[in-house]
């Protein structure tokens, strides 16, 4: 009786819901009905009106349910299949945040020991201080923290070599998941919930060393694979070679491996290693992949083969890789090298220095690259023009490593120096078996008679950050290109043959369009087409595109980003883009000179922190351009540029003589676009001051808005904007077009605010070239004349509405615009002239 009972109340309970839903009547669908309204809403989830009437029509088995009835049944489904998502993606994120909270509990237990250890080493030592007073401190327990020095065994055994082998994974397991290195945070970086990993650098050990631990979803042998290919990912890596192999005897496999590294600037040697690899599986089903250098700087291939390297040593480093259940992998890596910082210039030994460095160029590097190949896998990577994540990729190594070889100019790849004494501050290097193929097609090759010609320069750069250059480089290309070079480089690419200076003439609008093409997980790299918009002078070719197109990649270009160094490097390449295109990279890299001491220091007084547990978005870049400067005061970076030009061989001298040109025109201008986008520079959005010879920008802003309320009786700010330096940046902000030019014979502009800019379409950098004459045309010039006595005589004019000109020929409206004479604080000297433009707009 009471099943019966509860039986009626469910009854009940259910036909009350669906009386609700259903507007009073229960339906109990048959299976073939169901069968015919999945296949509906296969094809249409959410179908109209007319749709579901007419399904009534043609389905006999659903002529007895109403419309309204079909479409609470629509309803229902597309809400269970939105539970069915939900519950997979929160299942996903749960088996994440599982293998995440494990990873975060043995990195605890790890401190932990760490903390015990330091207890245990600090009581010695109090206790060693008050029964000696001798050297005692060297008895601390900080062995497996310095250089390790395997005893000299006999190299050329299996049996010597497993030994080697074995004590390198014993050594590397205590750096990966013990205490052998007193590991600390590396700045920037903050583990989460989403996070890419834990990112750890060494604070006292010998040499430099950097850790990693993050989740992946791949499984373990696919990672090993992938790792072990260094060229790949690795953008440092020019060449590795596995001389022997043989099996370990319980499972693993030892290699014998020469690797040669690229140097990031023309004024350090490369590196290289020979180093034994150690592949194996621990007991508990993990795959460790476990490396180091090998006694002896003469072993390895022959003295001539290294002769451009400096032989770095390589001490246990490697990679973890632990299954998940539920699928992917927890991942450890560890790097710690000795890179004979001795071999380099005293400026540029921080890069060879600092554990940080390391971090950025090679541990953070490997996980994003088996991140980034986790995400092509699983289809979550969408790329522009239909390309495949694989053959973007494969363009983005192709730039990167070709401009490394321009860099290095390594004589094995039939690269040698062009008349250089050691004086001359642009190197001339001359290639003449360069080859144009591509890996995949190879007799897709461009023949040259003559070759290739590189010309390249390093220099020290002081107060500027690496990101603000190089995102300034690659937005206003038309303040350090000629674009006529590129369309030579272009030119002589696109037809296999070199004839300088024989070029049909062109000329270039100066605009460039951008078109992205991919970009990485985290957006630290962009791949993009560049079209330079050019036309011909030649009355036959009027109708003829002459645009040249590069193709580019932009890394590093946000001011919070932790990579090693910012990069534009860029490539001609033909309009129908074909994947086997050859590609001849030019470009700049930018490197932060930071000493070792700030790895850890760092840590503590940094005031920007990366949090990772949120996607990276990279915003406009005039939302980076009024950040915080503060960090990029009292720096230094190293600037290395590289120019590749092709050749015939009768041509040889003039294109030198062209390249040098051009390269020390391009260093001027950077140098140029340095100084102004500093902080000590002109540009108000990214500091506070104008150059030396200028009044401060702060003292300027006040003596505008000043000289306005004085002339023309009105405020040109809000009263609230007028108090400390919140006078500039409203200034600087302000919606009118507001121009100040000097008081000469022939007045040229000397600041602009944002919007002043925008309409002139310019950039304060070129903003000087500009005269004020150029700013109206020959009936404007005209109409002003009257005005501009009357504003010399009086001190301000009020200008009716009318038509101006940008820098590109484009005519700008305006419905009013207010002229005055700007006074210094004496209020009786004048400074220069201004002018507001009210409402404008491009016509």
């Amino acid at each position: 009786m009471a099943m019966a009972l509860a039986q009626h109340r469910e009854s009940s309970s259910d036909s009350s819901i669906n009386k609700h839903l259903d507007g009073g009547k229960y339906v109990r669908y048959t299976a073939e009905q169901v069968e015919a309204l999945e296949r509906v809403y296969a094809e249409c989830p959410k179908p109209s009106s007319l749709r579901r009437q007419q399904l009534i029509r043609e389905c006999p088995i659903l002529s007895n349910i109403e419309p309204k009835q079909i479409k609470v049944w629509f309803q229902n489904r597309r809400c269970r299949e939105k539970q069915k998502k939900e519950s997979s993606r929160l299942q996903t994120v749960n088996r994440k945040l599982t293998a995440m909270n494990k990873l975060l509990m043995e990195e605890n237990d790890r401190l932990q020991k760490q903390v015990s250890q330091m207890v245990c080493e600090n009581g010695y030592m109090k206790q060693q201080l008050h029964t000696v007073n001798t050297s005692a401190a060297d008895a601390n327990c900080d062995s497996l923290g310095t250089t390790p020095q395997h005893s000299l065994r006999d190299t050329n055994s299996p049996a010597g070599l497993l030994s080697i082998a074995e004590e390198t994974l014993a050594e590397f397991l205590s750096k990966a998941t013990g205490t052998a290195v007193d590991w600390v945070q590396m700045p920037g970086m903050k583990p989460g919930p989403d996070s890419v990993g834990i990112f750890t650098i060494s604070q006292s050990c010998s040499g430099v060393a950097a850790r990693a631990c993050g989740l992946v979803s791949l499984e373990p042998v696919k990672i090993a694979e992938i790792l072990k290919d260094r060229p790949s990912w690795s953008r440092d890596c020019r060449n590795l070679e596995v001389f022997t192999m043989f099996p370990a005897g319980n499972g693993g496999t030892i290699e014998l491996v020469y690797a040669q590294t690229f140097a990031p600037t023309t004024l350090a040697p490369a590196r290289d290693f020979w180093t034994l690899r150690y592949t194996t599986t621990l007991e508990n089903g993990s795959l460790v992949v476990c490396e180091r250098s090998l006694s002896g700087s003469g072993a390895g291939p022959s003295a001539a083969a290294a002769a451009q390297f400096v032989r770095a040593e390589v001490l246990p480093s490697g990679y973890l890789i632990r299954p998940c259940e539920g699928g992917g992998s927890i991942i450890h890596i560890v790097d710690h090298l000795n890179l004979e910082a001795w071999s380099v210039p005293e400026v540029l030994r921080p890069l060879y220095e600092s554990s940080k460095v390391i971090a950025q160029k090679m541990t953070i590097a490997a996980l994003r690259y088996i991140r980034q190949i986790a995400q092509e896998t699983s289809g979550e990577v969408v790329y522009s023009l239909g390309r495949q994540p694989a053959v973007l990729r494969t363009f983005s190594q192709r730039l990167s490593r070709g401009f490394n070889d321009a860099i290095n100019g390594f004589n094995d790849d039939g690269w040698s120096i062009m008349n250089c004494d050691g004086t001359e501050d642009v190197i001339i290097a001359v290639n003449s078996i360069k080859s144009f193929s591509s890996t995949s097609n190879p007799a897709n090759a461009l023949s040259f008679l003559g070759g290739v010609l590189c010309a390249k320069a390093s220099m020290l750069l002081q107060n500027i950050a690496a990101a603000v250059l190089v995102r300034f480089l690659r937005e206003h290309r038309s303040e350090w290109a000629d674009f006529n070079v590129d369309a030579y480089c272009a030119a002589s690419l696109k037809a296999g043959t070199n004839a300088y200076p024989g070029m049909r003439p062109t000329r270039f609008t100066g605009s460039q369009i951008i078109m992205p093409l991919g970009h990485t997980i985290e957006h630290e790299e962009l791949l993009e087409v560049i079209r330079l918009e050019g036309h011909s002078f030649v009355q036959e070719d009027a109708f003829v595109s002459r645009d040249i197109h590069l193709l580019q990649i932009c890394s590093e270009i946000d001011e919070n980003a932790v990579g090693a160094c910012s990069e534009l490097v860029f490539a001609p390449i033909d309009e129908m883009f074909p994947d086997d295109a050859p590609l001849l990279p030019s470009g700049f890299r930018v490197i932060p000179l930071d000493s070792k001491s700030s790895d850890t220091q760092d840590s503590l007084t940094t005031n920007r922190t990366l949090d990772l547990t949120s996607s990276l978005e990279v915003g406009p870049a005039t939302n980076h351009a009024a950040g915080d400067t503060s960090s990029c005061r009292n720096t230094r970076s190293v600037l290395t540029i590289a120019f590749q030009f092709p050749f015939e061989s009768n041509l040889r001298d003039n294109v030198a003589t062209m390249a040098r040109q051009y390269v020390r025109s391009v260093i001027s201008s950077v140098q140029r676009v340095a100084m102004a986008i500093s902080p000590s520079g002109l540009n108000p959005a990214v500091g506070s001051k104008l150059s030396p010879g200028s009044p401060e920008a702060l003292t300027l802003a006040h003596w505008i808005c000043r000289s306005y309320s004085y002339h023309l009786g009105a405020e040109l700010l809000r009263s609230e904007s007028l108090g400390g330096d919140s006078i500039l940046k409203n200034l600087w902000q302000h919606q009118d077009a507001i121009l100040c030019c000097s008081l000469k014979s022939q007045p040229v502009f000397i600041f602009a605010n944002q919007a002043g800019l925008d309409m002139l379409e310019t950039t304060l950098v070129a903003l000087q070239d500009i005269t004020l004459d150029k700013l109206f045309d020959e009936s404007g010039r005209k109409a002003l004349c009257p005005d501009f006595g009357k504003l010399m005589q009086q001190g301000y004019a009020c200008l009716p509405a009318g038509i101006c000109m940008s820098t590109m020929g484009r005519h700008v409206s305006y419905e009013q615009a207010f002229a005055w004479k700007v006074l210094e604080a004496d209020e009786s000297t004048v400074h220069c002239l201004a002018f507001s433009f009210v409402n404008w707009s491009f016509v």
